[in-house]
């Protein structure tokens, strides 16, 4: 079976063929989010056609996703009008082939759970740590949607209660304004602008301010973590996102955590992603195969 795959994100549109468990023809299409849903999705379509011929589609995005319509349910700003888009029911009208859509952080708990480091593991988590907190659960080896698909929004456990203000701003005191990548360099930033990414900011944590600040951040992503473990206890959490690749945060986690957590919760591994910007892709690729099936 030859799978196209697409994973839609705010910058960049990943695409690939999946076929016989390898993903190849792997490309980069800039989103140009800022034209709205209508131009992504049409800029989606011109990129699958350079696949053609295969016999379904999977496609991972940005978004509250309705796995079974296809239809976004919640979209934010970085991509304006996404919001209601069936894109399920546009591209199987465009190309006549089953196609299926979930949400990016669920399809990449996907693929690592195939592919990555979830694999083998029944209830594992997982999270990315980026613009914001993405999240998803795996549990008794299914992903976890909820009622109306949109469980895993980690970002949105509330951790400081004391800076909660629902009225102007939906995730005050949450968690994703405290351990996202984003909340690190802007503290970083507004002490020395040329701290302007993580990139940057680990390159100089041998200065005391900045392990200070990183370790403060660290703490953060920790508390979370707590709450979520307690609450799910899985065998395993799988921290995904470009700056886990930075060793001394897993190290750091892994101290802290064990400190905070019950000791019966303490069998619980933490992480890093293995799959990178393939994860999303792979779990697409699942979800399509599944979709085919049901044909």
């Amino acid at each position: 079976m030859r799978i196209a795959v697409l994973d839609i994100g705010g910058t960049s549109i990943k695409s690939g063929i999946y076929e016989r468990n390898t993903l190849s023809e792997i490309k980069e299409t800039p989103t140009q989010a800022y034209r709205g849903g209508e131009a992504v999705i049409k800029t989606a379509i011109d990129v699958l056609h350079r696949y053609l011929p295969f016999d379904c589609i999977g496609v991972s995005t940005a978004g509250q996703v309705d796995a079974e319509t296809g239809i976004i349910r919640y979209a934010n700003s970085n991509i304006p009008g996404y919001t209601g888009m069936n894109v399920k029911k546009i591209l199987e009208q465009e190309f006549g082939v089953p196609t299926a859509v979930e949400n990016d952080v669920n399809a990449a708990a996907l693929g690592e759970g195939a592919f990555g480091a979830g694999a083998g593991e029944k209830d594992f988590l997982c999270l990315t740590y980026g613009t914001g907190v993405g999240g998803a659960a795996i549990l008794d080896g299914k992903l976890w949607r909820g009622s109306c698909f949109s469980a895993g929004e980690f970002g949105a456990v509330i951790v400081h209660g004391e800076e909660r203000n629902a009225q102007e701003d939906m995730f005050s005191g949450c968690y994703e304004r405290y351990a996202s990548v984003t909340a690190l360099v802007e503290k970083a930033s507004a002490w020395d602008s040329s701290l302007d990414s993580g990139r940057k900011i680990f390159l100089r944590l041998e200065e005391e301010f900045v392990r200070c600040l990183v370790d403060n951040w660290i703490q953060e992503i920790v508390w979370g973590l707590v709450s979520l473990i307690h609450i799910f206890n899985p065998s395993c959490a799988v921290l995904g996102g470009g700056i886990m690749e930075q060793p001394y945060i897993l190290e750091q986690v892994r101290k802290l955590l064990y400190e905070n957590i019950m000791p019966s919760f303490r069998n619980v591994k933490v992480l890093q992603a293995k799959l990178g910007n393939s994860a999303g892709l792979l779990g697409a690729a699942r979800i399509a195969e599944e979709q085919y099936k049901k044909q």
